[in-house]
């Protein structure tokens, strides 16, 4: 009898030994559905995932954070609302305002998450047409120099999984003219405008470019013949290594 290999066996790229000492949180709230993912992401990246729970009151030594998707709170409120209010949220928030600079990317209803702490600005509402949209999405990467976004190239255009039911990023357009003038939409929807998205911005930063946060699902993009058909379907992993070369040059 012939062996099934296990999903995901042939892996997206070779790990490299000099990230293992990098430790990457990845928080479960409840109702976060792609936490597994990002903690295989993490992984497959070649760093150490370590998981934090949203009650956690200390980040446990981690050298960055993975706030992933889902429906925290089953999104009762408002999306990322009551999550914000969590113990671990304000240790998260305190060390990325910190002077060390701890970088955090919020995916989904992270990023919905960052906008309500107010690591992000804006707001996300419900998708033009209120309904759920899941497709492959290609992004272009408008700014490479963030802690997320180092092993791209400006310009390059990845496609990455979407799937979100509040999607629409929103702000006014003082906050949108400021983020477009310091460089600040890390990621732009091409082709096509899934949610209605203010000048289809699907990924922002903050002025320090170390948390990012996005609506598409790059960890769902890390593993060849398990991403989109487009591309590599692979594009999501530079995501997870380009903060791990920035941990590990940090540290040199």
């Amino acid at each position: 009898m012939t062996e099934i290999p296990l999903i995901g066996s042939p892996t997206a790229a070779k790990a490299n030994p000099g990230l293992a000492g990098a430790r990457i949180g990845v928080v479960t709230f409840p109702g976060t559905l792609d936490d597994r993912d990002a903690v295989r992401a993490v992984r497959l990246a070649g760093a150490t995932p370590v998981p934090l729970w949203h009650a956690d009151t200390t980040l446990g030594e981690v050298d960055a954070v993975v706030i992933p998707g889902g429906f925290s709170y089953g999104d009762y409120l408002r999306a990322g609302a009551i999550s914000r209010f969590a113990p671990l949220m304000a240790r998260i928030i305190d060390a990325a305002n910190s002077d060390a600079r701890l970088p955090v990317l919020g995916i989904c209803n992270g990023f919905q998450i960052l906008t309500e702490s107010h690591l992000l600005p804006g707001s996300m509402i419900k998708n033009d047409g209120l309904l759920f949209m899941c497709r492959d999405q290609i992004l272009r990467v408008e700014n490479n120099t963030t802690a997320w976004t180092r092993d791209y190239a400006a310009g390059q255009e990845i496609t990455v999984p979407l799937k979100n039911q509040d999607g629409q990023y929103i702000a006014d357009e003082k906050t949108l003219d400021a983020l477009e003038a310091e460089g600040r939409v890390v990621f732009r929807y091409v082709g096509f405008n899934p949610n209605g998205s203010r000048r289809d911005i699907a990924g922002i930063s903050n002025a320090a470019g170390n948390v990012v946060g996005l609506m598409p699902h790059p960890e769902h993009a890390v593993e060849t013949g398990f991403g989109p058909e487009n591309g590599s379907g692979t594009e999501g992993l530079g995501f997870f290594t380009s903060v791990l070369n920035k941990i590990v040059g940090d540290n040199k």
